[in-house]
């Protein structure tokens, strides 16, 4: 046994530690100077990041309002083109309306008048040639009352206003000489000028079914979601229907635009042609 002198233990051994610095790299923490000269780099590195953080949502919300302002730069143009269509749509069909009531109706009017002061005149002479001149006034004043019947259809459909958008659809179906297959869902009416470019969008797609893509059935759809008011025209007919080559389709196009709806057409040579109408509004219960 081992007397005398201190008992001798293993001393451990300590390794200096080290961090990396974003600076200087890696940096050993071997002294009382390292250690704090890291403390005030980190420091400093973390006021600089409360420092532009701010800078960097900044630039963020600067963007989205970029994008924002753009969008609504776009949005105003688009209205503003659309608006200036529309008021030149309308005066061609006040144009329009003034020609059909000026060679039509009025001037079958004018030939009554004329008939019934001739047969005025033939009255004491030769009552049998007065009364055919009546009774061509009166043919004549039937087909001036057919006349001014399609005019007053053709801007302002009085089933419309008498039924609701849903039964005049149903009512353009059941003239159609195809079979037409209607599936109509609405919780409300939607606003008259609303209905009315819808229903005549509808009328024009289902007139295009019937002279030009010779189609056997005809399928018309609408309903409301989402303050979003959708009517589908689908037919099995011959397709390569095209809005830009005329001007039924391109017209229905405009008079959507006036109140911010679209007009999407999908018709491949072959069939089917989809006609789509969107139009964002409000409904009435």
């Amino acid at each position: 046994m081992f007397h005398g002198g201190p008992a001798w233990y293993p001393q451990p051994m300590f390794l200096p530690s080290g961090v990396f610095s974003g600076l200087n790299g890696l940096v050993v923490l071997d002294s009382e100077r390292a250690i704090l000269l890291t403390r005030v780099e980190g420091w400093v590195l973390v006021a600089a990041g409360c420092a532009l953080a701010p800078r960097l949502v900044a630039r963020r919300a600067d963007a989205q309002l970029a994008r924002r302002a753009a969008a609504l730069t776009q949005r105003v143009d688009r209205l503003a083109r659309t608006r200036r269509d529309a008021t030149d749509t309308a005066m061609a069909e006040l144009r329009r309306i003034e020609r059909d009531l000026h060679d039509g109706a009025q001037a079958r009017l004018v030939a009554v008048g004329m008939s019934l002061r001739a047969a005025e005149q033939l009255m004491p002479s030769s009552p049998e040639a007065a009364l055919a001149l009546v009774a061509e006034a009166r043919q004549t004043s039937t087909r001036a009352l057919d006349d001014l019947r399609s005019l007053v259809r053709a801007i302002y459909p009085p089933v419309l206003a008498d039924r609701g958008l849903g039964d005049a659809v149903r009512a353009l179906a059941l003239d159609a000489p195809q079979q037409v297959e209607t599936d109509i869902t609405l919780p409300g009416e939607p606003p008259m000028p609303v209905a009315a470019a819808v229903y005549f969008g509808i009328a024009e797609a289902l007139t295009n079914a019937v002279r030009h893509a010779d189609a056997d059935t005809v399928q018309i759809g609408i309903g409301y979601a989402r303050g979003l008011l959708r009517a589908t025209v689908t037919d099995d007919g011959a397709g390569g229907a095209d809005p830009s080559r005329g001007t039924g389709l391109a017209g229905v196009e405009l008079r959507l635009a006036t109140f911010d709806g679209v007009l999407a057409v999908t018709s491949p040579v072959g069939g089917p042609t989809i006609v789509v109408l969107e139009v964002p509004c409000a409904l009435a219960g």
